[in-house]
This record gives C-alpha cells, structure tokens and sequence, in this order.
C-alpha cells in the first residue's frame, strides 16, 4: 500500500450535497485529487429489456458490483491504474466504455451506499457522512434527474416512494455510525469544508516533504 495516498470516502443519502463537497475539493486541490464513484458500478443488465431495468430496486447493496469497486481502490491505494466502468443513467445500463483513472495523493469515494460494505470502507482512511434533511434531499433528487437523467417527474417519484425512501432508512442512514465525521449540509457547511480541506492539505504537504 502506497502511505503518500490518503482515501476519503463520502457518503450519504440522494441529493444530500456529496457532490457539493466533492467539487469544493477537486477546485481547491484540482492535480492532487482523483474521484471514483460507487454509481458506475452498478451491475450491467443486457439480459433485461429498458422497460424492465426502470423497475429495478437501484438503492439496494445487490444492485452494486462493490467487490469489483473495493478490488479497483484497492489498486489504487497500492499506486496502480484501474480502468473503471462507466453507467449510464438515460438507458438504465453500464456502458461498453471505461474510464482510466490514476492513483493520486489524495482519492475520494463517493457514493449512498459506500460505508455499507465492511470491505469496502476499511479501505477508507477518512469517512465522511453527509447528513441533509429528506425533504431537501428530495427536491434535489427530481431537479438532477429530470434535468440530468431525462426523468419524468412522475418516474421520480414513484422510484423515490418505492425503493429510494425506503432504502435510504434500511441501508444509507444506519451506514452513518460508521462515519468518523457527520457534516449537515454538505459542501454549503463551509465551517466543516475548511476543516477537511486542511486535513488534505497537511497530507499534500507531507508527501511534498517525504518526495522532495
């Protein structure tokens, strides 16, 4: 395992502000940072038709390849490139392409469901829970997937009162005792922003200082 790279993972339910966060972090720290995201491995489903893969539970542990996630960190933390899947949501189906990505200083996981998996998580140094009201969650969720994903407002809802609701309470919200961090808000808790952009920092500037 290469100690120069430091793993945050971010976790949270849909539309808790993850993304927010991540963003903040990629600006701030742009070359330094590389992201990998639980949504590109969910599981490939060519033997269903379109209509049938709209049905499908996708807040769900089943509905993720994590293993093959938690192999890729793996490789990274160990300084090796992964050539990671690639999902596409406007079809419901992983797509025939990858996408290379490169072990950096500083790797950040991202994804509702990361902290659910023992494995997975053990591979986290630091792990960051990203705590929004649900109303507030749900307002974003049908913003991103009408805008985003070509949803129909009706399909978000349905999908949101069918598996995603009910998901988020068996699945996402009890994964937050494994947090060593709760942030209320996400990237707009700029309190909370600052105190992880620092922890990165003080990495960078020790591997700065171990590879002159």
């Amino acid at each position: 395992m290469d100690k120069n790279i430091l793993v945050i993972g971010i976790a949270g339910g849909t539309g808790s502000g993850k993304t927010t966060l991540m963003k903040n972090l990629i600006e701030r720290f742009s070359g330094d940072v590389t992201v990998i995201s639980h949504d590109n491995y969910y599981r490939r489903h060519d033997d269903l038709p379109y209509e049938q893969r709209c049905k499908l539970n996708y807040d769900e542990p089943a509905a993720l390849e994590t293993d093959l996630m938690a192999r890729h960190l793996d490789q990274l933390r160990h300084g090796q490139a992964i050539a990671c899947p690639v999902y596409d949501f406007t079809v419901h189906n992983r797509s025939d392409e990858t996408i290379t990505i490169q072990p950096k200083p500083v790797i950040i996981v991202e994804g509702i469901l990361i902290f659910e998996n023992e494995a997975l998580r053990n591979l986290m140094d630091i792990r960051i829970f990203v705590d929004t009201d649900a109303d507030v969650r749900l307002c974003r969720r049908i913003i991103r997937d009408v805008n985003q994903r070509g949803r129909t407002l009706e399909s978000v809802l349905e999908q949101y009162q069918q598996t995603v609701k009910p998901m988020h309470e068996k699945y996402v919200e009890p994964s937050k005792r494994f947090a060593h961090v709760i942030i209320p808000e996400g990237g707009k808790n700029l309190v909370a922003l600052d105190m992880v952009m620092g922890r990165i920092a003080r990495h960078l500037e020790e591997v700065c200082t171990q590879n002159p």
